[in-house]
């Protein structure tokens, strides 16, 4: 497979279709962290024409909304079931935010789209966020924390992520801080960094909660996930870690590799269907997926890094490369976006094992 994407730029505005691609709320979320940094009104159409509900859901309306909150903009269309949207950006302020998201909407979505313009704000921000921290279709919270984040933070931006509260799927109730911290130096904004390999393996673990549900789902979960594995309780591999109060009902089942280069974080939820042993099985599947291949990047984190390594190759003018693992629907949706709304061109390239994905400052 090869992808190669370089539209000419300008400040017209960033037109795009919402049906593109896997044609799910990614396009909306990119697009709105586009228009932010770059000034660029955005007009989409079709939104989330690829699910079953098409349009704007509350999570999306809470996305909209948070990105109007920290950049002064004025969204036309930002009403639920919504499939057209027009967002004008003011000007990105540092400062004290809180985005509460209605039911268990995902928490992370929120803070992806409006982290890449905080990330380049005139000043600190510490953003609180209520809702969902672990949601199907989302990343969780322990994935920014710790795969996310590290990466970040090798451009030159502080994020810190604290986890107050889980939140689970339908109920929510979760609550998390980010602290951002953007680059000092004026002249070089943002240090691209390439991420090629991910190095020896350092160490590799699994937690299991379940708040609010029967005490026999962790231990099930853990020694099914350990026979596959070949990891135990008595090296430290196997752990329940304390849950907090009101958290609950729910199940996440969170594998962390620690590589020398990278640390990549898989995470399954339990569901009324599946078993304790079901989502075991599905979690050591995921990780056992990325232990064939050679890529540095999992499929999610290869997906959501493209944009903060974007900024930085935009801003510097200076090209970076990644390897990953398999370049999913979402990943392709969002290079394609990406090189809409910046000056950059991604490629994505077979190596052995992986994928290669080079982005290019464009002209």
């Amino acid at each position: 497979m090869n992808l190669t994407l370089s539209p000419s730029h300008n400040m017209l505005p960033l037109t795009l279709d919402g049906s593109t691609g896997e044609g799910g709320g990614q396009i909306l979320r990119t697009g709105l962290a586009l228009s932010m940094v770059t000034g660029r009104p955005l007009h989409i159409t079709r939104i989330r024409a690829g699910r079953p509900k098409p349009g704007l859901m509350r999570q999306h309306l809470a996305c909209v909304q948070a990105a109007a909150a920290v950049c002064g903009g004025q969204a036309d269309g930002a009403e639920l079931n919504s499939q057209a949207l027009q967002f004008t950006p003011g000007t990105v302020r540092g400062g004290d935010y809180r985005f509460q998201i209605a039911t268990a909407g995902s928490c992370l979505l929120v803070l992806q789209t409006v982290l890449p313009a905080l990330m380049l704000a005139d000043g600190e921000s510490r953003v609180q966020l209520l809702g969902g921290t672990h949601n199907p279709m989302a990343p969780p919270f322990d994935f920014l924390e710790r795969a996310f984040a590290p990466l970040v933070r090798r451009l030159g931006v502080g994020l810190e992520l604290q986890l107050l509260r889980r939140g689970f799927f339908p109920a929510g109730g979760g609550e998390l801080v980010a602290h951002i911290t953007p680059p000092l130096s004026t002249a070089q904004p943002l240090a691209p960094v390439d991420v090629m390999e991910r190095g020896p393996l350092q160490n590799a673990w699994c937690e299991a909660v379940a708040p609010g549900l029967a005490r026999s789902i962790v231990p099930r979960e853990l020694e099914t996930l350990g026979q596959r594995m070949g990891w135990t309780c008595e090296a430290g591999q196997l752990r329940q870690p304390p849950t907090r109060q009101n958290e609950g009902p729910g199940n996440a089942l969170i594998a962390t590799l620690e590589h020398a280069h990278i640390t990549e974080v898989f995470c399954q939820l339990g569901e009324r269907s599946l078993s304790a042993e079901q989502v075991a099985k599905r979690l050591a599947n995921e990780v056992h997926a990325y232990q064939r291949s050679q890529g540095a990047l999992g499929p999610h984190l290869a997906d959501q890094w493209m944009l903060p390594l974007a900024l930085a190759v935009w801003r510097s003018g200076r090209a970076a490369s990644y390897t990953c693992t398999e370049a999913t629907p979402h990943t392709q949706t969002n290079a394609q976006t990406i090189a809409l709304g910046l000056p950059v061109q991604v490629q994505i390239t077979p190596v052995e094992r992986a994928l290669r994905v080079e982005v290019l400052p464009h002209g």
